[in-house]
């Protein structure tokens, strides 16, 4: 059996040519609606914390449940989130079992404000749903207790959260979306843990990095992925680190850190060590979702550009390649996250739209 595949267009407009200015411009510039979010944090069962950004109808980031105004908490100020979920706030969001349910899964270095977080979780709000973004450790603006972070292969730290949300809300209609890192591991988790997933509606993964052995390369040793890629990504990455390493001084090297230049190195001397793989290598074969596509039971998107600049084309996944439960949408633009369509300045009101069409079709 194999996956069905689509190879409609994303219509990117004449005025932004190139996956590279796609990936930049809709990241940057693209006009999306912006949301604020109520925020919970868990603990995790080895002893560090998430954080969970929700938004949903009957729960207001600027309003308290007793109908008072909310003060916009200090902590915050440098997130999406405007306060803290309290305890009677649970009570306002919809206890009816045919209410639909959102959990968004981020990328490499993002977050509840990034542009397709803002632009997914406002779109399905306006409708009805009940939507929360999943923080990674370290990604919600604060620093996680362990020396530990968050990787690509993570698919337990998938589940965990998967289960939480459906133990706060069990009556409601879940789907999932995994973004670009995020979407590997969701990936990962759904080919892992087949029938255990079978509570999920439906899941859509969006610009994935599935062969991270093909992506890491790209990423590390191409001109573009070296020199701007990377050092972008780096630069908050390595930051991260640095502070933990004045937590738990002795167990990351920091002059090997420091002197990483490529996402391959900072993989090795940290990522793949911390989280028990020999290098980065090991590491990125062992977290690729491509191998577990075939064991998929959800019905899932799967949406990648062919130009997209952070993952080569020929590593994408063939419908031979996946279960017949997969979707493969395969459109030639697009970049990565990138899909803004319109006239200028044009906006990334594309993705919602085309992940939203799958949740209620199937195509």
């Amino acid at each position: 059996m194999t996956a069905k595949i689509d190879l409609a267009d994303c219509p990117s407009p004449i005025w932004l040519p190139g996956g590279h200015l796609q990936t930049i411009y809709s990241a940057y510039i693209a006009r999306h609606h912006r949301i604020a979010f109520v925020r919970e944090r868990i603990n995790t069962p080895d002893g560090d914390f998430l954080d969970l950004d929700w938004t949903a109808p009957g729960l207001f980031a600027d309003k308290l449940a007793s109908g008072a105004t909310a003060p916009h908490d200090a902590q915050l100020q440098k997130t999406a989130a405007r306060r803290w979920m309290q305890d009677d706030d649970w009570a306002n969001l919809s206890q009816a079992s045919n209410t639909q349910a959102l959990v968004l899964f981020h990328g490499l270095e993002g977050s509840s404000q990034s542009h397709y977080a803002q632009s997914i979780a406002q779109y399905f709000r306006a409708r009805g749903w009940a939507v929360v973004v999943a923080h990674f450790r370290s990604c919600s603006g604060f620093p996680n207790r362990m020396a530990r972070t968050y990787y690509s292969g993570d698919s337990a730290e998938i589940q965990f959260i998967l289960n939480t949300v459906r133990e706060r809300l069990p009556q409601l209609a879940w789907h999932t979306v995994g973004v670009s890192l995020g979407g590997n591991a969701l990936l990962k988790h759904l080919g892992e843990q087949a029938e255990n997933t079978s509570w999920l509606r439906a899941a859509a993964a969006i610009s994935v990095p599935m062969d991270l052995v093909s992506c890491g390369q790209a990423l590390s040793d191409r001109p573009i992925g070296k020199w701007v890629y990377s050092p972008h990504f780096l630069k908050s990455m390595k930051a991260k680190v640095l502070e933990k390493s004045k937590r738990f001084p002795g167990m990351i090297d920091v002059l090997r850190l420091g002197l990483s230049k490529t996402l391959r190195d900072f993989d090795d001397v940290y990522t793949a060590p911390m989280h028990g793989y020999k290098n980065a290598l090991d590491y990125w074969t062992q977290s690729s979702s491509k191998p577990l596509l075939p064991n998929i039971a959800v019905p899932t998107l799967i949406l990648n550009t062919k130009n997209d600049p952070f993952i080569p084309a020929e590593s994408l996944p063939r419908p031979q390649d996946c279960s017949d439960a997969v979707l493969l949408h395969q459109p030639e633009q697009g970049g990565h996250v990138g899909f803004t369509t319109g006239a200028f300045p044009g906006t990334i009101h594309w993705l919602p739209t085309r992940i939203a069409r799958f949740f209620e079709t199937g195509t």
